[in-house]
């Protein structure tokens, strides 16, 4: 009796020891109390060195769970991550709502510029519509070049330019077999689809196609080598439906930005993409639109001016306007009441380029905080025809071979 009794001392004791061990090596719960929420969650007791994900999302405020789901109080890593929203992408376009959306936040009013949700849903970059029809119109599937289809369908009864909807591109509908291939082989391009592999693709899905740049860091200084993993990784060939990738070795950002195709002046290859193309070219307006070339305007003149208009110019003189907003979530200059900056034909800020005492401008780059200045068209040697204002004519005179 008193052997077993020694026994059984022995293996409570072992096991004893081994709780304490346990207890000893599991993290010290880190709690934190979001002011948005006002609820405690313990995430930071196993990613406390997880950065900040962007000056506009403090983690005080925010949080974890409010964007990316999870059991708040879990301390087992299994049981904390089951709910999360989107894996580790909330901004996925299928549970983005749930995640980014609400009143204060990205599906809010237009006039308060915080329905971003809606903009992006409805994208071309979403609904990829213009490939679509193209491709239909190609092969006989549809009689003109209209928007029918998109990605996933999507309505919009507010919309400006004539198109309320769009029906889900489904391939069990289409007989023709080059409709299908495409359907099969060349739809990894828009922002609902998982990326090619290889890391010259390399990209999220949803809002983090774009935003997202580096680990668990959100950005709005997007570099053009991101939109590469879309925009400059190759040729669709219409003959097979197949995707055929750059065999090149770009060495220069010229041979990176542009395939040997064609010619380019120098701001088209020394700007980043987002130093010409507005937030409502890339991420939508809100409307439903037909191809790409329908919701891109910005030209030449939108900077330079022609030689009989200046450019377009805006004075600020309300501390909330929105060129105020985009310059501290991109705070590579320091935008002051009273400055004058350059606006497009549809009064979008193009919050990077002032207007200088001496009638020149300055710009910075969004991306890589190069500092430009130039100087408007009017009153120079041009000869250029101000009716004449796509880049092909400038490229007459001011584009370099590639």
């Amino acid at each position: 009796m008193k052997k077993l009794l020694t026994v059984a001392s022995g293996l409570l004791l072992l096991t004893l020891l081994f709780l304490w061990w346990w207890n000893a090596r599991a993290p010290k719960p880190i709690e934190l109390i979001p002011t948005l929420t006002g609820q405690p969650e313990y995430c930071l007791t196993c990613h406390a060195d997880v950065p900040e994900i962007s000056p506009s999302h403090p983690t005080e405020t925010f949080g974890c769970v409010s964007c990316h789901g999870g059991e708040r109080l879990a301390l087992d890593a299994d049981l904390a991550h089951s709910t999360m929203r989107g894996g580790a992408n909330p901004s996925d376009l299928s549970v983005v709502e749930a995640s980014c959306g609400g009143s204060n936040c990205h599906s809010g009013s237009e006039a308060d510029d915080r329905h971003h949700i809606q903009r992006v849903i409805t994208s071309i970059q979403s609904t990829y519509a213009g490939a679509i029809s193209n491709i239909r119109f190609t092969f006989g599937a549809q009689t003109d070049l209209s928007a029918h289809f998109g990605i996933h369908a999507v309505t919009d009864e507010q919309t400006q330019t004539g198109f309320t909807s769009l029906a889900k591109f489904d391939l069990f509908n289409e007989s023709n077999p080059n409709i299908q291939k495409f359907g099969e082989n060349c739809l990894t391009c828009h922002i609902n689809a998982t990326p090619r592999e290889g890391d010259a693709y390399a990209r999220q899905t949803g809002c983090s196609a774009c935003h997202s740049v580096g680990n668990h860091t959100y950005t709005t200084a997007i570099p053009y080598t991101q939109c590469n993993a879309c925009h400059n990784r190759g040729n669709y060939d219409l003959r097979t439906m197949t995707f055929t990738e750059r065999t090149d070795q770009p060495t220069s950002r010229l041979a990176d930005y542009y395939q040997p195709i064609a010619q380019f002046t120098q701001c088209e290859y020394t700007l980043d993409c987002i130093d010409c193309h507005t937030r409502s070219e890339v991420m939508g307006d809100g409307d439903i639109h037909a191809n790409q070339k329908d919701i891109q305007y910005v030209q030449c003149k939108t900077c330079h001016g022609t030689l009989t208009e200046l450019p377009l110019t805006k004075t600020l003189t309300d501390p909330n306007d929105i060129a105020f907003t985009l310059a501290f979530l991109n705070p590579i200059i320091d935008l002051k009441l009273g400055d004058t900056i350059l606006i497009t034909e549809k009064g979008e800020p193009l919050w990077n380029i002032r207007l200088l005492p001496d009638g020149t401008y300055e710009m910075i780059g969004k991306a890589t905080r190069q500092y430009f200045t130039f100087r408007p068209v009017m009153g120079t040697a041009c000869e250029q025809n101000p009716a004449e204002q796509e880049s092909r004519y400038c490229h007459e005179c001011h584009a370099v071979e590639h």
